[in-house]
């Protein structure tokens, strides 16, 4: 049988609305539609009554399914002859594991195409009110990840002292439960204790939440408030501009 086919999405960060057209297009034709944790529920809706639907979403502490066992999920599906859409939060290859999955389906000779979503990286900061960028502010930004930033024994596995300095604004990828140990290194490698940051909850959808204040205090501000993950952390002085261009919720 002739092998069919594997869609890489991404669905962007939570509003449905971000998916791109494509996306969105290949939803519709999908005959097998394999889904992450933070993908909006209703872009489902999109496929056909027949498309199968099948959930391998992973929690903090919590993976049922284990990420050999999604690569050999793509591969028996496409091997049915099925067109395939793998829908991942925010874009595939921004943390989202793609990359792997698209060099699995490559080792097997299976067609797949890259679909790439708006990634969370910019998008919940705009939704919050935070340009990346800025002239007067920042020329340049960096995007890390906070989930796996330090070992279970606390080594580092992210160069924190060229990641603290390496631009003027650092945005943060599943930062909240490191957050403790993020504040610390960014402190210890040069970044100005006043330095103003932002952690933003559920970015772009109905729930989103934000706290700002100073790497130096900005750990009780965010235990007061008991924001939740998925969250996005932003540190820099683009964050003094949420003050004024806020627009969404308001």
């Amino acid at each position: 049988m002739k092998p069919g086919k594997v869609y890489l999405v991404g669905a962007g960060p939570g509003d449905p609305d971000l998916i791109t057209v494509k996306g969105r297009d290949c939803l519709r034709k999908a005959d097998v539609v394999i889904y992450d944790r933070l993908v909006n529920d209703s872009l489902l809706n999109e496929t056909s009554a027949e498309a199968e639907k099948i959930y391998v979403g992973k929690a903090a502490n919590y993976h049922p399914w284990r990420q050999e066992a999604i690569n050999r999920l793509l591969l028996k599906k496409a091997r049915e002859g099925k067109v395939v859409v793998r829908l991942k939060g925010g874009d595939p290859f921004v943390f989202g594991r793609g990359g792997e999955e698209a060099e699995f389906l490559a080792m097997n000779r299976i067609p797949f195409e890259v679909v790439p979503g708006v990634s969370s990286a910019y998008a919940v900061p705009a939704y919050a009110g935070i340009p990346v960028t800025r002239r007067g502010f920042a020329s340049s930004f960096s995007v890390v990840t906070g989930h796996k930033a330090f070992g279970n024994t606390g080594t580092k596995i992210v160069a924190w002292d060229k990641v603290s300095a390496g631009a003027d604004t650092l945005v943060i990828l599943m930062g909240l439960t490191n957050l403790a140990n993020v504040v610390d290194e960014l402190i210890k490698n040069n970044r100005d204790p006043a330095t103003p940051i932002a952690v933003i909850s559920y970015g772009t959808n109905q729930r989103q939440r934000c706290v700002t204040g100073e790497l130096q205090n900005i750990l009780a501000r965010v235990e007061s408030e008991r924001l939740k993950p998925p969250a996005v952390v932003v540190v820099g002085e683009v964050v003094r501009l949420r003050e004024r261009i806020c627009w969404f919720g308001q």
